[in-house]
């Protein structure tokens, strides 16, 4: 059975790092989506689908790395279409996995079983909190995994997100 994790991984966060292990104890396969894929260097989407690609690479062991697939998934701005327009760029996949109301509407919509993931530490791990320390000079690493740590200082995230 193969699975599909979306998100916008502004950065990809030590939260998103244990779905995709929940993820992987459910299938065999898992497609990652790395969604808004077409919008970066703007506030709320600092990073590129490259950059946070690497994140994931760097961050998710390497024997799990081997049974995912990362995909960039554009923005289409119409929700009617969305589920189709991840149709056409992921391969077939049986479960979704999400916490987004939204994203669980829109699939069931079509039949398509989608699966909760347990939240980490939800109160400190958003991405959007964790932009706003690393752009104030707070402290930020211990929320993120090793690989995306080292991405985030390679492209100094700091500075990016300060300016934006």
């Amino acid at each position: 059975m193969d699975g599909l994790l979306i998100g916008r991984f502004q950065p990809f966060h030590l939260g998103h790092l244990a779905a995709v292990k929940f993820a992987l104890t459910q299938v065999e396969k898992l497609y990652i989506g790395i969604g808004s894929s077409n919008r970066f260097n703007e506030k709320r989407n600092p990073f590129t689908p490259e950059e946070r690609k690497e994140m994931i690479e760097l961050s998710v062991d390497k024997s799990d790395l081997q049974r995912c697939t990362i995909y960039f998934v554009p923005d289409v701005n119409d929700h009617a279409k969305w589920t189709y327009h991840v149709d056409s760029i992921i391969p077939k996949y049986d479960i979704v996995f999400s916490n987004d109301d939204f994203t669980h509407d829109l699939y069931n919509k079509r039949g398509i079983k989608v699966i909760s993931v347990p939240l980490k530490q939800r109160e400190i791990l958003s991405g959007t909190d964790i932009r706003q320390k690393i752009a104030t000079g707070q402290s930020w690493s211990e929320l993120v995994p090793e690989g995306t740590a080292k991405v985030l200082t390679k492209i100094n995230a700091q500075d990016r997100l300060a300016k934006l």
